[in-house]
């Protein structure tokens, strides 16, 4: 079925283009957003329309500008929604009910030894495999060599530093790595290769620093900007659904008032 708002017709076409944006379960489900989201625009465009807004497209910098559809929307938007800014009272409260948000990520300082394979080329993996595990051998009987054999072997930049990557946080390295990080005791070198998808590496641990509580006033800032941005959220929704309440949408029920079109 045809969807129109107030007689504006939404095309199939339009539809199909917009449901790229929308990654879902199911194509089914991914239309339905891509759906919901032009309607929601439509309902948006026509009332910013209908109040005389004109487009007066803001600068969003590197060079790009709005269009004027987006002009219109937040044009309409800051004009007809009025939220309330998180106070000190707000952000305190939900700093003590969720400290555990608030941690400084782990640092560690290795040290690796890397053996470069493609992900799917199951041979150079296997052979990678076994340089890894040789130089295991060789690190049991002689784990002072480290950095020798990182100098000779490592495929990495960090072998001319003797395999040394520096101080890294969680999340500067991959996965794979992390797991061994903090499985480690500082000093020790893995006992197996690990194997990521670059290909396999022979790790030393040298030392680790767990996360530590980071106080309120270092994250006050951030925790405000949340709050704020989620009484927006929902001041947007609840603007939607008034819009939706009063308009004639045909070939679309429009569930729930949550807009993917404002972030």
């Amino acid at each position: 079925m045809q969807i129109t708002v107030n007689g504006v017709e939404i095309s199939e076409s339009a539809v199909a283009s917009e449901t790229q944006n929308h990654p879902a379960e199911s194509p089914f489900a991914a239309r339905e957003e891509a759906a919901r989201a032009l309607v929601v625009r439509e309902l948006l465009l026509q009332e910013a329309r209908r109040l005389g807004y004109r487009p007066d497209s803001a600068d969003l910098g590197g060079g790009k500008r709005e269009t004027d559809e987006e002009s219109l929307i937040r044009q309409l938007l800051d004009s007809e929604l009025e939220t309330p800014q998180a106070d000190e009272a707000g952000c305190r409260t939900y700093y003590e009910n969720n400290k555990q948000r608030f941690f400084s990520p782990a640092l560690y300082e290795a040290a690796h030894i890397f053996f470069p394979a493609p992900p799917d080329d199951e041979a150079a993996r296997t052979e990678a495999r076994k340089r890894a595990e040789a130089t295991l051998e060789e690190l049991q009987q002689e784990p002072g060599r480290f950095a020798a054999l990182a100098k000779a072997r490592s495929a990495c930049s960090s072998a001319q530093d003797g395999g040394a990557l520096g101080q890294v946080s969680r999340g500067q390295t991959t996965p794979e790595l992390e797991s061994f990080f903090d499985a480690l005791e500082p000093g020790q070198i893995s006992p197996v290769p690990v194997e990521s998808r670059y290909g396999m590496h022979v790790v030393r641990l040298d030392d680790r620093q767990e996360g530590r509580q980071l106080p309120y006033e270092a994250v006050r800032d951030r925790i405000a900007e949340y709050l704020n941005q989620q009484v927006w959220q929902r001041a947007v929704s609840q603007y939607i659904s008034i819009l939706a309440g009063r308009a004639e949408i045909e070939g679309f029920e429009m569930p729930g008032a949550s807009s993917p079109l404002v972030q």
